[in-house]
């Protein structure tokens, strides 16, 4: 927010730019970090006591907004190309870490008790139901997950017995 207000002419010719996606260039940093999220139901009082869902760090370190090692890469590589670095806006103007892999929440597990979905993605207590996305998987991989959530898609399609 800062270097907007130091150079705003600069910032208006980046926002304003056509083709902005041709005149890009995309740094994107990944972290493997231990930890994990509960899901939890809290009342609002903004909401006349109404629940809604929120989130609490079950164990590990709570994750950052900004890495120093990232930002200064991508203000060298910026400085290369005479550019700009941007990130994201909930970092950027909230100190807020967000990702754009959304992993977990139907974990594997032998049964309900331990999980959402069996071995072979079905979900317990609903015949015919399969989750075969990123929510099967339970722990951050710690590099893009495409092809770690396609090869478990194909895997539990090659389990379901054809028709007929």
């Amino acid at each position: 927010v800062a270097a907007f207000f130091r150079r705003p002419l600069r910032w208006m010719r980046v926002v304003t730019l056509t083709d902005w996606a041709k005149h890009s260039l995309i740094l994107l940093y990944m972290r493997s970090i231990e930890g994990s999220l509960s899901l939890t139901l809290k009342p609002r009082t903004w909401l006349a006591g109404r629940r809604t869902m929120g989130s609490v760090m079950a164990r590990g370190e709570r994750p950052k907004a900004f890495l120093p090692e990232a930002t200064e890469i991508a203000e060298r590589v910026a400085e290369k190309v005479n550019g700009v670095t941007m990130g994201l806006a909930p970092e950027t103007l909230a100190g807020t870490p967000s990702t754009a892999h959304i992993l977990g929440g139907c974990c594997m597990g032998e049964n309900s008790e331990q999980g959402v979905i069996d071995s072979r993605h079905r979900v317990f207590g609903y015949d015919g139901l399969y989750v075969v996305d990123g929510s099967a998987i339970s722990a951050n991989p710690g590099v893009n997950p495409s092809l770690t959530i396609t090869a478990l898609a194909e895997r539990a399609m090659s389990q379901i017995p054809p028709k007929g």
